[in-house]
């Protein structure tokens, strides 16, 4: 029975991904040149694995599967694209197929594509628009970036506060542009400011002579034009929102913000969260090694240098290390455990700090909690490190001095991992773009400076 299970989950689990043999099947079609074919094996595929699929294969394939497919392509495809690569995807459509695919577009999907293309790439796109949806483009773009308003659709449904049910659902009824999906129904004020909303199964279950104003939700949320949409996805996240209106300088309604749109962000901080821990910055699959490289040289570079600091403590304890070789053996293990755990207490504390989380309200408390780990871990592996150290130099000063640094090192591995990325947030940079490589510097420099000056003190 749990095998049959098992193998059902793993039907499933393939269902959800795009299979390598469709991959291969569609490379296949493309060299031979066989449009029909190709039409054929992606027209079943969801945008999503299309979009999968163009990011997957290589810069070559990609423009012979487009010159044999790219009448077919539509808006969503190109909306799931990669920031990264959809410029380039883009730039490589005829204009009038790139004008056909953005028409059924929803505006915050329009301007999410018109964003990262050049000038006349925006002017094609925004050219295919009717005068009502480039107006609203064009006002979304003049908004600054990364804010609601750019991520903010105007297509939305409101009726007016004193409405009832009844009213609410005539209009349903009889209105011909509506959006294709939407969750909510917007009460607004006499002067367009809203005031509440109504969950479309609270209206079809309520009476028809219910007022809308009586069964509003609790969860009502109302969102600047202007604020940050990370202000954005944390209210989503925190308050368990659907969609929430968005409101101008004078508080008028001029959009809505779905959980779609909101869980994209969340997503993108994610993801770029990960990559800058790594200094990675933000590349992707579809990147040159070329792009790749200067990426991640600086970081590289940083890391250069931080090591060379620490080379200059080892270069200290020259003598130290010519009399007495097993310090040479032994050193990489006490500096490499503090970097560990550093970066345990790092990511945990950017992740916190970026779901707010982690604030000068608790940084003490938490601070009182990471170093108590910290310690009670260094005492646990100093003993089995100083053991070892004894069994495997015969010299039980030698398992005192390794034993004692470890100690020190990951104390302060848990301090430095809290400390620096909550006095980088302060300073306005970015905790998981600089923390990493201050925090293995302070492990690596006090580490090497613990062993081998305990060692000096000890040994000789």
């Amino acid at each position: 029975m749990s095998e049959n299970i098992h193998e059902m989950d793993e039907a499933q689990e393939e269902d959800f991904a795009l299979a390598p043999e469709t991959v291969n099947e569609v490379l296949d079609a493309v060299e031979a040149g066989e449009a029909g074919k190709v039409e054929a094996l992606l027209d079943p595929l969801h945008a999503a694995d299309i979009a999968d699929l163009l990011e997957q294969i290589s810069g070559t394939q990609r423009r012979a599967l487009l010159s044999l497919w790219s009448t077919e392509i539509d808006g969503d495809t190109l909306s799931e694209l990669d920031e990264s690569l959809r410029a380039k995807v883009v730039s490589e459509l005829p204009a009038g197929v790139l004008a056909e695919a953005v028409r059924d577009l929803y505006t915050d999907d329009v301007v999410d594509l018109v964003e990262d293309l050049d000038a006349a790439g925006q002017e094609t796109v925004l050219a295919a628009l009717d005068s009502t949806d480039r107006v609203a483009v064009e006002r979304a773009l003049s908004y600054p970036e990364f804010s609601a308003g750019r991520l903010m659709q105007r297509e939305l449904v409101k009726a007016p506060e004193h409405w009832t049910v009844g009213q609410a659902i005539d209009y349903l009824r009889g209105e011909d542009g509506l959006p294709e999906q939407f969750y909510h129904i917007i009460l607004t004020d006499p002067r367009m400011r809203p005031v509440g909303y109504v969950t479309l199964g609270r209206l079809l279950g309520s009476p028809r002579d219910t007022a809308l104003s009586d069964i509003v939700e609790d969860s009502f949320r109302i969102i600047k034009v202007t604020q940050p949409e990370d202000d954005v996805a944390y209210a989503f996240n925190q308050y368990h929102l659907i969609s929430t209106p968005v409101v101008d300088e004078d508080d008028r309604l001029v959009g809505v913000i779905t959980i779609d749109d909101a869980m994209a962000v969340l997503d993108e901080e994610h993801d770029e969260d990960i990559k800058r821990l790594a200094g990675v910055g933000d590349e992707s699959l579809s990147d040159n090694a070329y792009s790749i490289m200067w990426r991640r040289f600086p970081w590289l570079a940083v890391n250069l240098v931080t090591a060379i600091a620490a080379s200059m403590v080892i270069a200290q304890f020259e003598a130290v290390l010519i009399q007495i070789v097993a310090l040479a053996v032994l050193m990489p293990i006490v500096a490499s455990m503090g970097g560990n755990a550093g970066t345990q207490t790092l990511t945990v504390a950017v992740r916190a700090i970026a779901t707010r989380d982690l604030t000068g309200a608790n940084a003490w408390r938490v601070l009182r909690r990471e170093i108590a780990a910290a310690v009670m871990s260094g005492i646990v592996f100093a003993v089995i490190i100083g053991v070892i150290g004894v069994i495997w130099f015969g010299d039980i000063r030698l398992g005192y001095v390794i034993a004692a640094a470890m100690v020190i090192n990951l104390a302060v591995a848990g301090f430095a991992g809290l400390l620096i990325p909550l006095a980088l947030d302060k300073l306005g940079i970015d905790p998981a773009l600089a923390s990493g490589a201050f925090v293995t510097t302070v492990t690596d420099v006090v580490g090497f400076f613990a062993f081998l000056g305990l060692a000096a003190m000890v040994l000789l």
